[in-house]
């Protein structure tokens, strides 16, 4: 067993831990990293983010492909099976593993490989790989090891036919049925997914409608369009029993109801992953999800560790988790980039895709504010005429009298690139935060962010 002294150490390789890493080592920080995987990137590249939203190009392909009247020229719609499209996106994961190991060794940080296990406030063993044993002591910790899916014990994940979001990506066939048990945003993403590869996907949600937390607009657009692409979406329905077989799963729900298919993917919560890390010997405890509190600093009870990422719940996002980990490190190293991360645009990649930032209309409703909307339907732009993406729409919320910009709402291709030019003005201090720079400035044309102009003169028209 060998002792190593550094002056932070990340548990976790995922955006939080990178973003952590990189800022303290840049600050001149002698950094270390343990990581429990074999490669870098965290659940991020390789159960997460990357291979599900390359999935999802590959599939929006495919669906443009056999809808395009043009292509009907060269071919018959062509189908696709679900490991073959997926094989694709490990391309994907292979370069971001390539890419950010790179990170690590030009900023001269040691990546221990194992499972990092608290001994007390300032010590660390390293568990279950060649290193095991060896001990980095720290002055500062960065706990970063993010989060794995809530799996409930009455359902038993080791079937074949039973999936949680993890283990979906080893699917080896292609069902011709699907059931998906929660309708959050990774549920709706794989329903989209699947469903575009011919799949027919039953949509159980325990709630009383899609994606709660959008604007109401923006949730019923994407369940019209969930529904028009085949899904069947069944609200307020929880799960009594779940029973896998030789030929499918039967789902039985609280309501009596039953169903079958080919195979059941349980997309229902996420569990931080903070057990056997040794919280307990330092004195820290997580919630029944596996999280830790933090302070508006991303400081624990101890403020000499950290914590960032799905490690701490909401937002779970990758965008947000590495921005996170940044001033986490910059809290550390006292630089003036510390910001606490509360203004992070929504990103959810269904086919169509969703983004917004800012308030909901129910919220402004709910706060008396005095709003006017602007809208701009893609299906009159020029550019989405052009590219057959006509589905989806922008849309601008808006002060009455100050015309200061209260929402982005955006349905539909590229959203989740069309939502920053709204951002960046939002962010904007005093009057540069209206809706007068769109109207007031020149957009190329045709271009999918003439949306802006489009809305703005639209919710200008509405005020009298």
């Amino acid at each position: 067993m060998a002792e190593y002294t550094y002056d932070v150490v990340v548990i976790g390789a995922g955006p939080a831990g990178e973003g952590a890493a990189m800022n303290a080592a840049k600050h001149g920080r002698r950094v270390a990293v343990i990581e429990d995987k074999k490669q870098v990137g965290g659940n991020c590249a390789h159960r997460g983010t990357i291979p599900s939203k390359a999935l999802r190009h590959n599939v929006r392909q495919i669906i443009q492909f056999n809808t395009n009247p043009m292509f009907r020229d060269i071919g018959e719609p062509r189908w696709f099976s679900f490991p073959r499209v997926l094989k694709d996106a490990e391309r994907v994961i292979a370069k971001q593993v390539k890419l950010r190991t790179g990170f690590y060794a030009r900023n001269r940080i040691d990546l221990y490989h194992g499972k990092a296990y608290l001994l007390d406030e300032h010590r660390l063993e390293i568990r279950g790989a060649g290193t095991a044993n060896d001990v980095l002591k720290a002055k500062e910790i960065v706990i970063a090891t993010g989060s794995r899916p809530y799996q409930p014990p009455d359902i038993d994940f080791s079937h074949r036919r039973i999936y949680c979001s993890d283990s979906i990506l080893k699917l080896g066939h292609t069902p011709r049925t699907l059931i998906i048990y929660g309708a959050g945003v990774i549920g709706s993403e794989y329903a989209s997914i699947f469903v575009g590869l011919g799949v027919k996907v039953d949509l159980i949600n325990p709630g009383s409608r899609l994606l709660s937390f959008l604007d109401d607009e923006i949730s019923d657009a994407l369940s019209y369009h969930l529904r028009d692409n085949g899904v069947l979406m069944r609200h307020n329905e929880e799960y009594e029993t779940v029973e896998g077989n030789e030929t499918g799963v039967v789902l039985t729900m609280k309501s009596g109801k039953k169903i079958r298919a080919d195979a059941f993917l349980w997309c229902n919560g996420r569990s931080g992953n903070t057990d056997n890390l040794g919280l307990e010997n330092v004195g820290l405890e997580c919630n029944s999800r596996g999280q830790l509190k933090v302070d508006d600093h991303y400081r624990t009870a101890l403020p000499h560790i950290y914590a960032v990422g799905d490690v701490i719940g909401y937002p779970s996002l990758a965008s947000a988790a590495y921005d996170q980990g940044r001033s986490a490190a910059s809290d550390l190293v006292s630089d003036a980039y510390f910001r606490f991360v509360d203004d992070v645009p929504t990103g959810i990649y269904t086919i169509p895709e969703i983004s917004s930032v800012g308030k909901t209309e129910a919220e402004l409703t709910a706060q008396r504010v005095p709003y006017e909307v602007g809208q701009a339907f893609f299906k009159h732009l020029a550019r989405a005429q052009i590219t057959g993406d006509t589905v989806g729409m922008l849309k601008i919320l808006f002060h009455r009298e100050t015309k200061e910009l209260l929402g982005i709402h955006c349905f539909g291709d590229q959203a989740s690139e069309i939502v920053h030019i709204g951002q960046a003005i939002m962010s904007q201090p005093g009057e540069l935060n209206t809706l007068e720079y769109f109207i007031n400035t020149t957009f190329n044309y045709p271009t999918m962010a003439e949306a802006y102009r489009v809305a703005a003169l639209n919710g200008l028209n509405r005020i009298f």
